[in-house]
């Protein structure tokens, strides 16, 4: 008898000291920048909508976590404390039931789905509100395998501008950089984004930004955020969209007003319109 109390004060111990170890060891990664930024890409303060979805995605483990935490402790707690003790006989009994916890646990999911639906609304109905009277509006032109920007008249951009991207191949060297469409955007001014499509289905993707949108033919999309972090982020086709889908890259450059300003000076007046734009479908080159 005293030997089974051994091992039973053993095991709670044990199982004590674990648990222990395992919050201490999460309690302590929580400290790291990554982990608060929930491994994402980029930093809060890098366009006006990257906190928020930073807050959503975070908050969104933290509870989930939290619920599993609890529902694998309770299925612990029950295989330990109800577990078939030794000499017992027959069959435990069949049928069961516990109207207030049966209650408790539909109310507790319904009432985590209604919250999370919230604050998934509520931000995303922020992020794609509309900018009234942008400051920088561009059309991102996805086309087999590049990009085209058409800076359009209006707000700081004083005439219609645009930049044609060239496609890069693959030659097993590295990529050059400096060859990438590159879409300027000024820092602290509001910016939309009109993205539409040339052929076939893309998708604009600058990870650092967190947002992700269609490209579709025939049904315009849009962006909206306003730039806040000075710097040179990656872009991407995120869709499949052909045989050299993987060289579909770009850059975003977020510089000052000036800077902008400098670079618009410098790009062939007018816009690129439909008339480079050809349907697939009928094998036009």
């Amino acid at each position: 008898m005293r030997s089974q109390n051994r091992t039973s004060s053993q095991r709670t111990r044990n199982i004590t000291v674990a648990s222990v170890a395992v919050a201490g060891a999460l309690a302590l990664s929580g400290c790291t920048s990554q982990v608060q930024n929930g491994w994402l890409p980029g930093s809060r303060d890098t366009t006006s909508n990257t906190g928020m979805v930073t807050d959503l995605w975070v908050n969104s483990w933290i509870a989930a976590l939290t619920v599993g935490a609890i529902t694998w402790g309770l299925i612990l707690w029950c295989i330990i404390a109800y577990r078939r003790r030794k000499g017992t006989v027959g069959f435990p009994r069949q049928t069961s039931y516990n109207l207030p916890l049966e209650i408790f646990y539909t109310a507790i999911p319904l009432f985590l789905v209604v919250v999370f639906f919230y604050f998934t609304d509520r931000d995303q109905r922020a992020i794609d509100n509309p900018n009234a009277n942008p400051d920088v509006t561009v059309n991102v032109v996805g086309k087999q395998w590049s990009w085209d920007f058409n800076y359009k008249q209006g707000g700081i951009v004083k005439d219609n501008v645009y930049e044609a991207g060239t496609q890069t191949h693959l030659n097993g060297t590295p990529v050059d950089l400096n060859t990438l469409p590159t879409l300027y955007l000024p820092v602290g001014k509001t910016v939309t984004l009109d993205l539409t499509s040339r052929d076939v289905i893309h998708s604009f993707w600058v990870p650092a930004f967190l947002q992700k949108r269609d490209v579709v033919p025939g049904h315009p999309n849009t962006m909206y955020f306003t730039p806040e972090k000075v710097g040179t982020y990656e872009g991407k086709c995120a869709e499949l969209c052909g045989e050299y889908h993987s060289e579909m890259l770009f850059q975003v450059k977020v510089v000052s007003e000036a800077d902008f300003q400098a670079h618009l000076a410098g790009l062939p007046k007018g816009l690129l319109d439909t008339t480079y734009d050809r349907n697939p479908d009928l094998n036009q080159k």
